[in-house]
């Protein structure tokens, strides 16, 4: 960990400053990404948020969303570039290595400005100057509060950065119900709570906003797509890209549908398979001591935390499940007698 006072002392004079976070953002992704740079102008810095992909349509509520930068390759590519180059200062948020952010990863690698990463995954890549990551952390923004907070600046917190900071705790925290809520999560909340923040407003913009057709999307995963296997306490559902087509599925429209398959009574293991195109994208969900980022990291090239992880494959999707479901015999010990816990977190 870097000292607070090294960061201060970066950001002592107005700099041209970066700001990036995960492909696919969530709502800690996007909600401490913005709620830096919220705080980072007020400080008089130019601050530019660039995300590597776009994001649900629930987030756009956020102030600074209308000025973040989506990258796209071929659209923007130069643009992007130049903004990296001229940057004095980037902050990396929300993920723990530079292959997360796709092709901004090399553009970064290769920036000559000071790199600042703040994060909460295990294992981070060592390429950043300034490290504030803390995988004991429930979520990014509650370490920017932090940050914010130990800079000095916690007046500066108004209610717009609030509620993009509690909006990247309540979700990585599953509404505060996750083991990672601690004593630390419910304090930070409470001085949010002085700036003024909206609690119900924001849940209710982030969970109560879906199209009809995500709806019956969930109506179809759950009833068609969805496989328990009692014999490893494990659940999974793996869905085509013919079936995101059919419902006209929208980035964000499969957040959170891991949790379904978790909530089984008794499921200690669960995945969502899900096919992109070009990859496999999938998520892994557990309870107690059963560690997904061990078994992502091992078998799917991912990562992430110990009951919340992320993997990718290559392979069609068949194929990957296929590889999947023969994975699970040689961890069959661990799944049927692993003690059952809180369900996990969020990514």
């Amino acid at each position: 960990m870097s000292t607070i006072s090294e960061l201060k002392e970066l950001l002592a004079q107005p700099r041209q400053i970066f700001i990036t976070t995960h492909h696919k953002p969530d709502a800690d992704a996007l909600g401490s990404s913005l709620g830096l740079a919220g705080y980072l102008r007020k400080k008089g810095h130019s601050v530019t948020v660039v995300t590597p992909s776009d994001y649900p349509n629930f987030l756009a509520w956020m102030p600074g969303n209308e000025e973040v930068v989506v990258y796209e390759p071929r659209q923007n590519d130069a643009q992007v570039r130049d903004i990296v180059a001229r940057a004095e200062v980037l902050f990396c948020l929300d993920f723990s290595c530079l292959g997360r952010i796709n092709e901004l990863g090399d553009y970064v690698r290769e920036a000559k400005g000071t790199k600042v990463l703040i994060d909460h995954h295990q294992e981070p890549e060592d390429f950043a100057q300034l490290d504030y990551s803390n995988s004991k952390a429930a979520a990014t923004a509650e370490l920017v509060f932090e940050v914010i907070r130990d800079l000095g600046d916690q007046d500066l917190i108004d209610t717009g950065i609030g509620e993009c900071l509690y909006a990247g705790i309540m979700t990585d925290t599953g509404s505060f119900r996750h083991p990672s809520t601690s004593r630390n999560v419910h304090l930070i909340i409470a001085e949010l709570l002085n700036a003024g923040i909206n609690l119900s407003d924001v849940h209710r913009r982030i969970y109560d906003s879906h199209s009809e057709e995500r709806l019956r999307f969930l109506g179809f995963v759950l009833k068609d797509k969805l496989t328990v296997l009692r014999e490893y306490n494990t659940a999974y559902i793996a869905i085509t890209a013919d079936e995101l087509r059919q419902y006209n599925s929208k980035t964000g429209d499969t957040e959170g549908l891991v949790n379904f398959a978790l909530s089984i009574e008794g499921i200690v293991f669960a995945a969502i398979l899900i096919d992109r195109g070009q990859a496999v994208k999938i998520s892994f969900r557990s309870v107690g001591d059963f560690s997904v980022s061990e078994f992502s990291r091992r078998n799917f090239n991912g990562g992430g935390h110990h009951n919340a992880a992320g993997g990718i494959s290559y392979d069609s999707l068949d194929s990957t499940v296929e590889r999947f479901l023969g994975l699970l015999p040689a961890y069959q010990t661990q799944l049927v007698t692993a003690p059952l816990a809180p369900v996990a977190p969020s990514v």
